[in-house]
């Protein structure tokens, strides 16, 4: 494995990284050297903010899939996304596997369906870096066709401390150049006592905590474990407060929350 990082390419593209003088020379510098220790196919570097909406500093998709998948969760479904919490966090890793850190019923969720499963990705690496008090640097390494393998991962937490020393320098350099006082912290603020308040009309305390837990993801017996109490009072609490809200599925319970987002 350590023979790939003896090879004049990559020393060419660390030395490169190293040169790189602005943001988006630095990011796409980065990329490339990623490249070099596993094939990929996209990458995308957030700032997640504890008091403001995402920002997307770096990505690699094309102008119609940023569109489709970038503009959409930054209008406010980001609040679902497993990796945002994770970014905000006090403790976190600084490079996992997606699929690692998602609810048990993630993939069955209609955040996921909308949101993750026509990215076509099958795998996922993040790198986290903590640029300050109240933000994290994510970025997203994605494999569309397999999984990465063993060497592969291994390979990306070998360059960890390569990839973090660069995304602290891209946001740096990024950061410098944005007007900080711009960020829509007013929007965020609403997107998320929306999410906090989803419901708080017809629904008791215990009953919005298990909402929230159901829209991020989670089963019956993750509720549970989440709130300690059995699954048969999680199945209980379920049963009224879709009966309150009017619906029979998750899927009527995300459209609903959706929509009172976008009144948002």
């Amino acid at each position: 494995m350590r023979a790939r990082f003896d090879s004049p390419e990559w020393h060419r593209a660390v030395a490169k990284l190293v040169r790189s003088g602005d943001a988006q020379a630095t990011c796409d510098a980065l990329i490339a050297a990623i490249g070099l220790a596993v094939r990929h196919d996209g990458t995308c570097l957030l700032a997640f903010h504890s008091d403001a909406p995402p920002e997307v500093v770096h990505h690699t998709l094309e102008p119609a899939g940023a569109e489709h998948y970038l503009d959409r969760y930054l209008a406010g479904p980001y609040l679902l996304d497993p990796l945002y919490q994770l970014a905000l966090r006090d403790s976190k890793p600084l490079i996992c596997r997606f699929r690692d850190e998602t609810p048990d019923r993630f993939r069955s969720s209609q955040y996921y369906r909308r949101y993750c499963e026509q990215t076509h990705l099958r795998d996922e690496m993040d790198f986290l870096r903590d640029v300050s008090d109240d933000c994290t640097l994510v970025l997203v390494v994605g494999r569309r066709e397999k999984m990465f393998t063993k060497a592969e991962l291994d390979r990306l937490r070998l360059v960890e401390p390569v990839v973090s020393a660069a995304m602290l320098n891209i946001w740096e350099l990024w950061n410098a150049g944005q007007d900080s006082s711009a960020r829509n912290d007013t929007l965020h603020r609403r997107l998320t006592l929306c999410f906090q308040n989803f419901g708080e009309s017809r629904l008791t305390a215990r009953e919005q905590e298990i909402t929230q837990l159901l829209l991020r993801g989670h089963s019956v017996k993750s509720i549970a474990r989440e709130l300690d109490i059995a699954p048969g009072t999680v199945m209980v609490h379920k049963r009224n407060l879709f009966a309150k809200l009017g619906i029979t599925s998750q899927n009527e319970l995300f459209s609903l929350f959706i929509d009172e987002l976008s009144r948002s």
